[in-house]
């Protein structure tokens, strides 16, 4: 399989795309954007719901659930989504709440078996998507565990076993656009221990090790992370490990808590220089001056957009909800792409 011509490298604290600083030469408002990986946090472009009490809740207006249907109406939508100045989707591989926020979910969109072997339906839809950011000079975020779908693996083994089997996939597939988060918000209870934050440099530092030299890339493996949601900071551990830092910032209500974390990280004595990059914020107020995207710029931090369907909205609300309109078609949508587009210009 031919490796992908799209490339991405990180130079200090800053992410280029074949060789090439993302934004170069840009600044907005007075700040420097060259470097910033803006994204959106697309969690469930490629599951599927093995639960037949639950699937049927996903139906479309014109037709049952279809996984094969979602994803390929994301990859449609790639190229508007491009056009608008986003260069990165985050995805994962065990999908994540399409409530948004639920604390019973009772479907199964995990990728993965119960001894980390990956599904072969999601590798098709999953090499789809890799492809068409590829042809699009796009960057994937991939996630591979999200805590409410861990239980499915059976025991650290088949953990291990479902980041060695992803990182043996994206080698084998060329997948040098890719930046691979091993977990989402670790700082959570997952059912494994070895996924949470206190053990999560294991499973970094097996991605990196098993990628050492094999990748067609500047560093020559996979740039690997873990996000976190809670946590004032990166804790030392993960911070000596992650090539790249994923704060999130759902749990932040005000843009000073933005540069409050950005500082944080940065001032701490475990830094490396690394990028930060928030790839999941639930904040919006696009229209105002100061906002948390706006934030994160003004402190030299990538920013991600968390859409989800709130109560009583309608189907084109919402990027993790399912079944999910993939175009930027809700007045939320609109909001984010049009400054989103406003700050990386033509």
């Amino acid at each position: 399989m031919a490796e992908t011509q799209t490339v991405v490298s990180i130079e200090g604290d800053r992410f280029l795309i074949n060789g090439r600083l993302v934004n170069e030469g840009r600044v907005w408002n007075g700040k420097p954007i060259e470097g910033l990986l803006f994204n959106s946090r697309m969690a469930n472009a490629i599951i599927d719901d093995q639960n037949p009490a639950t699937r049927g809740v996903w139906a479309y207006a014109d037709g049952e659930f279809s996984p094969e249907r979602n994803a390929r109406e994301f990859i449609a939508a790639l190229p508007e989504y491009h056009a608008h100045g986003l260069r990165a989707v985050a995805i994962n591989m065990q999908g994540g709440s399409p409530q948004g926020y639920s604390w019973n979910q009772p479907w199964q969109t995990s990728g993965f078996l119960p001894d980390g072997t990956i599904r072969p339906d999601y590798l098709k839809r999953l090499d789809d998507v890799v492809s068409g950011c590829d042809r699009l000079g796009m960057v994937v975020i991939l996630g591979l565990f999200y805590w409410k779908q861990s239980h499915v693996l059976a025991d650290e083994a088949a953990v291990s076993a479902a980041v060695t089997n992803s990182v043996g996939w994206l080698l084998a597939r060329g997948a040098r656009n890719v930046l691979l988060e091993i977990g989402n918000e670790v700082d959570l209870v997952f059912h494994h221990k070895i996924i949470e934050a206190p053990r999560c440099h294991e499973l970094v530092q097996l991605a990196q090790q098993r990628s050492e030299g094999k990748l067609n890339t500047p560093l020559r493996r996979l740039l690997v992370s873990t996000s976190l949601t809670r946590a004032p900071r990166f804790p030392d551990n993960l911070m000596a490990c992650c090539d790249f830092l994923l704060p999130h910032g759902n749990a932040i209500h005000h843009p000073d808590g933005i540069r409050l974390q950005v500082l944080r990280n940065r001032n701490a004595s475990s830094y490396r220089g690394q990028p930060i990059l928030f790839n999941e914020d639930d904040h919006y107020d696009f229209d105002k001056p100061d906002n948390n995207f706006v934030a994160a710029i003004g402190e030299g931090a990538s920013w991600g957009f968390f859409d989800y369907r709130h109560v009583r909205e309608k189907f084109e609300d919402g990027f993790q909800s399912l079944p999910v309109d993939w175009t930027i078609s809700s007045a939320r949508k609109k909001a984010f792409f049009g400054l989103l587009k406003q700050i990386t210009g033509p």
